[in-house]
């Protein structure tokens, strides 16, 4: 190690010393003592780290390393879960959130949140009551079903059936839905997990009724039907429908279950998009068990919903998973005011986020992106172009694969920026701005961004025409 390099670490204040300066900052007034501690020791330990590296060879002061804590006690004041500004066209976007709740289930959270509820209490009888009373109507008269219960996610909603249902038994599933979904989610893992034992049939692209007819035991206890829903196989292609699956299952006396994965209350073909299977329709093939997810397509809360026949979902609740499995009080009750929409279909539209800006007219997003062109363009030199695109946006959430929904962007290009540090700084903009890159454009799709964010989207960027 040089002198001068002693010499500068030498001269390097103690904590003490730097917490001391904080103390006396206004602005680190109401930031509570550990955070000050914490941060003045990050603070002592980078000017030490940077003086070892060589980077600095200036005398350090003690106001310069307290400016640096006073930054780092305000980041650490900071919450880590922000709200962003979804510009990617991607409505259920599972890296930001998925679905937006609608303004009555938000309403409804908080009430609950803030308050005593009847979560287990039967206020009829005046006894303990079950936890999922106060959306098993509902969801049974929505989509016919016997009975109903919820559980923390879809991916929980499986398990917790595969467990109660056939643990150490055989489960015969068709090859082409083996699938895989975001966060390394895989159906035979689950199933190996549950203590199912996985018994696959038919191939990659085609299975028959046949192939599950041969692939039925004396140890078969349930017959599986996986919708692809984050993917689709073309061509040379066949598999068993639905009702073809449950009469096997009925003639066999062996139950049959549907995992919807995205499963939807509303034919998307009225409003002019790809048909996907809806839960009544899954429910009046006769499926004994139903399980989809209670955000993205549904516009919900996260959760896994479990529908079917009563004497089975008797048995998935006295299950021990169902404990660990089971969801508080806050998404049931963000889940039933979402349920309660779906009473008026068109209530649903208009108010379910991720419903409205599905079907969202591309004559309203137009309007949106003409909008924030016009904003863009009045900040000035800055600004080398800002044009309107023709791009599809998507639904997301591994939901409709094939899906693309006409849209409008908008894309932007900055005079003395590249479109890579436009997309960085937005990034990290408070609130973030989330949008894409195509052919050097920072795009923006105005389908998944309200009105209410245009205004900060054109801040975001007089604040890079300032620094500029």
């Amino acid at each position: 190690m040089t002198d001068t390099k002693q010499t500068l670490l030498r001269q390097l204040p103690g904590v003490d010393t730097v917490l001391s300066e904080l103390q006396n900052n206004p602005v680190c007034r109401d930031i509570p003592h550990t955070v000050l501690v914490s941060a003045s020791r990050q603070a002592v330990a980078r000017r030490r780290a940077s003086v070892l590296a060589g980077e600095d060879i200036t005398a350090a002061h003690v106001a310069q390393i307290a400016d640096t804590a006073a930054d780092l006690a305000r980041q650490a004041m900071k919450p880590n879960l922000n709200t962003v500004v979804n510009a990617t066209g991607i409505v259920v976007h599972t890296n930001l959130g998925r679905s937006l709740l609608s303004k009555d289930a938000v309403n409804h959270l908080q009430k609950v949140a803030t308050g005593y509820s009847n979560l287990e209490f039967d206020l009829t009888r005046g006894e303990r009551g079950i936890r999922y009373a106060c959306v098993e109507e509902i969801l049974c008269e929505l989509t016919g079903a016997e009975a109903a219960m919820v559980v923390n996610n879809n991916a929980g909603a499986v398990l917790l059936a595969l467990d109660a249902l056939a643990a150490d038994r055989e489960v015969v599933v068709s090859r082409g839905e083996l699938i895989e979904i975001g966060g390394s989610f895989r159906i035979p893992d689950v199933m190996k997990k549950s203590g199912a034992i996985l018994v696959e049939t038919g191939t990659t692209n085609r299975t028959h009724l046949s192939d599950y007819e041969t692939a039925i035991t004396d140890d078969t206890a349930l017959l599986l039907k996986v919708h692809t829903s984050n993917y689709s196989i073309v061509g040379f292609t066949a598999e068993v429908p639905l009702h073809d699956l449950v009469a096997l299952g009925r003639k066999c006396n062996i139950p049959v279950m549907n995992d919807l994965g995205s499963g939807t209350l509303i034919d998307f073909q009225k409003y002019g998009l790809t048909a996907e299977p809806t839960v009544a329709d899954a429910v009046a093939s006769g499926t004994d068990i139903v399980t989809f997810s209670g955000d993205k397509l549904l516009g919900g809360p996260q959760s896994g919903i479990i529908l079917g026949k009563k004497e089975l979902i008797q048995t998935l609740r006295k299950n021990p998973l169902t404990r660990a499995l089971r969801i508080d009080k806050l998404t049931l009750a963000a889940l039933e005011m979402t349920l309660r929409a779906y009473r008026d279909e068109q209530q649903a539209i208009e108010t379910i986020p991720t419903l409205n800006m599905i079907t969202m007219p591309l004559a309203t997003v137009e309007q949106r992106a003409k909008t924030l062109q016009a904003e863009l363009k009045r900040i000035g030199d800055v600004m080398a172009d800002v044009t309107i695109l023709p791009l599809p946006s998507r639904p997301g959430g591994g939901s409709l694969p094939f899906l693309e929904i006409p849209s409008s962007c908008v894309g932007v290009r900055l005079n003395g920026i590249s479109t890579s540090r436009i997309e960085e700084i937005l990034r990290n903009n408070q609130p973030p701005v989330i949008g894409r890159i195509e052919n050097d454009w920072f795009i923006m799709d105005m389908r998944t961004v309200a009105d209410s964010e245009i205004s900060v989207i054109k801040d975001a960027f007089v604040d890079i025409a300032v620094a500029l």
